[in-house]
């Protein structure tokens, strides 16, 4: 199982920027998807899921109505569309499966984890 995050960088508040990652070694299809951040000095925190056909999405409360969680299962690739953002946003974004026993109610991530993509809120 690998997760190539890509789309990272530098943005000034209210800006924008869409993540993407491309997952390899399962089947893509089959599992709920997820995208979670490591903020400087923070425990890493679940951001968004997605359900295996994209019905159901799931967000913190702190990015709802700014983030969008997306699916392409054709292309083994999940997105997730960062708009107005905010320096809290700074962090390490990672991607990554269902763990065993996951749910969209009870969601945990397998123990697999790309590097991530650096995200910087700043002005």
């Amino acid at each position: 199982v690998q997760f190539e995050e890509s789309g990272g960088g530098s943005v000034q508040p209210g800006g924008s920027l869409r993540l993407t990652c491309s997952a390899t070694g399962f089947v893509f299809g089959n599992y709920i998807m997820s995208w979670h951040r490591q903020g400087p000095g923070k425990e890493r925190e679940l951001v968004a899921a997605i359900s295996s056909l994209g019905g159901t999405i799931n967000y913190a409360d702190s990015v709802k109505g700014r983030f969008t969680i997306s699916r392409d299962n054709a292309k083994n690739t999940v997105y997730l569309q960062m708009n107005s953002l905010t320096p809290e946003d700074t962090a390490v974004y990672y991607c990554n499966k269902e763990g065993l026993g996951a749910s969209m109610e009870w969601y945990h991530a397998s123990d697999f984890w790309g590097k991530g993509t650096l995200v910087v809120v700043a002005s």
